[in-house]
């Protein structure tokens, strides 16, 4: 779950529990004073009633009351009524509930309305005085109050809520919007910078921390760039520099091979050897920094892969043969691409040397060229010792070596892939690598022309 998303949706539960409790708390607290004043009411009335009730059993006998009893059992609230006398005989009425003795006692106790609560219904008991002196009680049953319709919501109270809820979750949305869209900003911004733009600004203008973090981002994107551009001038400018001494030292090579002997050749081969790999060093550095730098912008034609990638396999396989190795090609799909013919050969050809160089004696170097449906996908396996897992993804740095092979038997000066790479990049394409069972297999993703 997105951060957005665990923002947004805590923010409205929150919203949405507090507007529940506030209209809780205020049904509750509005359901309270409407029952005290309902309970003044009816004991007011209790009152006239039991006095009333006492009169015309004074006058008229059981006979009038139960004419008055029955009247007020006709109303619309009270459902049942009796008469009874201080020790609980029934005078008149009927209806009642057979146990009303907790009514009569606390009536009693009192002398005022005592009203007894039971599930659906109230039990009122009011006192009143006959007139030979002795104390009756009248009791009612009184349906309980319906408050607005209790605690049960209105359509209109329904859509109230439902109103709130949803402005409340516009407002925590857009919240959440304003606190998470620097960070989404700020994911992307790295990705790209990761991919290589390091021009890429946030250029967020807010005060508060998030602002203050994208602020920090823009300032080390800035720092990075231009310690990795002077780096990468620094790199071209020596290679351009050492052109000249390099090109005098071959020059004076051939001046001291035409004076050499016996003793002294063994010795001017071994710096012919040296100067060769030093030009070779240098004429990648400088490849590696055009790449980087996009210096030189590189014509792009159609160009036939298949072709080339059979051109390139069968130098690598001569080069190979007189190391007691091979390569060979066990697939080869027809595709075409639209690039720059040199680079990708150098991409290719990189790839390939490298496979040859840490292949074991006698195996072969397989190669493999197929359509994947709008890629070209170049694979090359070796039969080495492999990379350990946790150095994979350094291979196509520049000068970088694994470990093991830092002790140059295998020679190498640890640019051919990052050479691979940028050119692949250049393509828009992907290059990776990973272990085998036997060895060390690069792919090479390269999108084809339709």
């Amino acid at each position: 779950m997105t951060l957005f998303l665990k923002i947004f949706l805590w923010f409205w539960l929150a919203m949405a529990l507090i507007a529940g409790a506030v209209t809780l708390v205020t049904r509750t607290l509005q359901t309270e004073p409407i029952v005290r004043q309902w309970q003044v009411v009816v004991g007011e009335s209790m009152k006239v009633h039991s006095q009333t009730a006492a009169q015309i059993f004074d006058a008229q006998g059981v006979a009038g009351l139960d004419v008055f009893l029955k009247r007020l059992e006709s109303s619309d609230r009270i459902s049942a009524v009796g008469f009874y006398r201080a020790s609980g005989e029934q005078i008149a009425g009927d209806n009642l509930p057979p146990d009303v003795s907790g009514t009569l006692r606390n009536s009693l106790l009192s002398g005022e309305a005592e009203f007894e609560r039971f599930e659906t219904y109230y039990l009122i008991g009011k006192t009143t005085a006959l007139a030979n002196g002795e104390t009756a009680v009248l009791v009612t049953q009184w349906e309980r109050p319906r408050m607005s319709g209790g605690y049960a919501l209105t359509t209109t109270q329904v859509w109230q809520i439902a109103a709130v809820v949803l402005t409340a979750g516009l407002l925590c949305y857009a919240l959440a919007n304003y606190l998470t869209s620097p960070i989404v900003k700020l994911r992307h911004a790295a990705r790209q910078f990761a991919e290589g733009d390091l021009q890429t600004r946030l250029n967020i203008k807010r005060r508060d921390e998030l602002g203050e973090l994208a602020r920090e981002f823009d300032r080390m994107a800035a720092r990075i760039e231009t310690l990795v551009t002077s780096e990468k001038r620094l790199t071209q400018d020596i290679s351009h520099e050492l052109r000249s001494p390099l090109a005098r030292l071959n020059v004076a090579l051939e001046l001291a091979r035409a004076k050499s002997n016996d003793g002294t050749k063994p010795l001017i081969e071994r710096i012919e050897t040296e100067s060769n790999r030093l030009n070779e060093m240098i004429s990648r550095l400088l490849v590696l920094s055009k790449l980087e730098t996009g210096s030189e912008t590189f014509s792009r034609t159609e160009v036939n892969l298949t072709r080339l990638f059979e051109q390139v396999v069968a130098d690598a396989n001569f080069e190979a043969q007189a190391n007691g190795k091979s390569v060979k090609i066990l697939e080869k799909d027809a595709v075409k691409v639209f690039g720059n013919e040199n680079l990708l050969r150098s991409a290719i050809e990189n790839v390939l040397r490298n496979a040859v160089r840490y292949t074991k004696d006698g195996t072969s170097v397989e190669a493999e060229l197929s359509r994947a449906n709008k890629n070209a996908v170049i694979s090359v396996r070796d039969y080495g010792a492999g990379v350990p897992e946790a150095e994979l993804e350094k291979l196509f740095r520049p000068f970088y070596r694994v470990q093991m092979a830092r002790e140059r038997k295998t020679g190498g000066i640890g640019l051919g892939l990052a050479i691979a790479e940028r050119a692949v990049h250049a393509h828009d394409g992907t290059i990776a690598a990973g272990n085998t069972e036997n060895g060390l297999a690069v792919e090479i993703i390269l999108p084809v022309l339709s």
